[in-house]
């Protein structure tokens, strides 16, 4: 589906209900947020269901769209979502009743009734302000906003390799609107608690090296998390922390998780070695540069398992 006939789809619905994926990211959020207000604007009834997985790093943003538990929908849009799998525990009711699904992952699963997808766009908000230009829509501060915020956080404030001229292009369009691009950027990128900065001067004491420094392991593991009373507001964005160190080229972040097993985040160098084809190896999925999957085990277990992986995929 082209953005215009997905603009032309959500001009026709009634009574939204907007999914975002588990353990929901500024993107999956900003997009869901932007669209619900987006909605209103033309006279729809829309609301974001609540995601069990979310931080209050996002609170602000769920103001007044959040669905209240006797709300009935007519129609359901998932945002930032390649898989039914990746949908949180609330969403699962509606999973066989989503009619569109607005992505930017080239392994999305074409699950919904209608897919509106395009692996070019840096972030899924990109994709959605696309779709915006279609709509009988004033994009307003109050709608730019959580937009701007979705291609911002999916592109690390514009500094990965999926940025490119469009990003920045929509992201100055949106800016023109008049929001407050400051106080979005300081507050995901500019500012960490203390217990941030102690978790991330362990991960660098316990880290794995090889390939001669170019590929990194780090783990957050539950008696990491125990030690420094973690919250999910202190972990944020964990996953980009490893790559920022001189020298390495490909980083995972192994995230030991409660219920056990662990949640792995890969960030590599595309043309040296595709993310996404290491992490399908185990279900999941992403984009070239940046990608996820879980791996049962603990966290060494799922080291060796993905040193594997990546062997296999260099030279698959």
């Amino acid at each position: 589906m082209t953005d215009r006939e997905a603009a032309q789809l959500l001009a026709g619905l009634e009574d939204v209900l907007l999914l975002t994926h588990r353990r929901p990211d500024g993107d999956t959020i900003g997009c869901a947020v932007s669209l619900c207000l987006a909605l209103r604007q033309l006279g729809k009834r829309a609301h974001v269901l609540p995601n069990e997985d979310a931080h209050h790093l996002f609170d602000p943003y769920f103001e007044g769209v959040l669905a209240p538990e006797d709300f009935l929908p007519q129609a359901v849009v998932s945002v930032d979502t390649a898989s039914l799998g990746m949908l949180p525990k609330s969403a699962k009711p509606y999973q066989d009743k989503i009619v569109l699904s607005l992505d930017h992952h080239g392994s999305n699963e074409r699950y919904a009734k209608h897919n509106c997808v395009d692996p070019s766009c840096a972030a899924c908000g990109e994709l959605l302000f696309r779709v915006f230009q279609h709509l009988d829509l004033t994009l307003t501060p109050e709608i730019a906003l959580p937009l701007y915020m979705a291609v911002a956080t999916d592109t690390g404030c514009f500094v990965y390799s999926n940025t490119t001229p469009q990003t920045h292009r929509v992201a100055a369009a949106l800016m023109e609107t008049g929001l407050d691009a400051q106080w979005v950027n300081k507050r995901h990128f500019r500012v960490k608690s203390r217990k941030r900065v102690c978790i991330e001067n362990r991960l660098v004491e316990e880290m794995d090296l090889y390939d001669q420094g170019t590929l990194a392991f780090a783990y957050v593991t539950q008696a990491l998390v125990r030690e420094f009373q973690a919250t999910e507001e202190d972990l944020d964005d964990i996953s980009s922390f490893i790559g920022l160190l001189s020298g390495v080229v490909h980083s995972v972040t192994v995230k030991e998780l409660k219920e056990g097993g662990c949640k792995v985040s890969l960030r590599t160098d595309a043309k040296r070695l595709n993310a996404s084809d290491v992490c399908a190896r185990f279900g999941g999925g992403g984009h070239p540069a940046a990608a996820g999957c879980m791996i049962p085990g603990t966290p060494k277990q799922v080291r060796d398992a993905l040193l594997e992986a990546i062997e296999a995929v260099r030279h698959g």
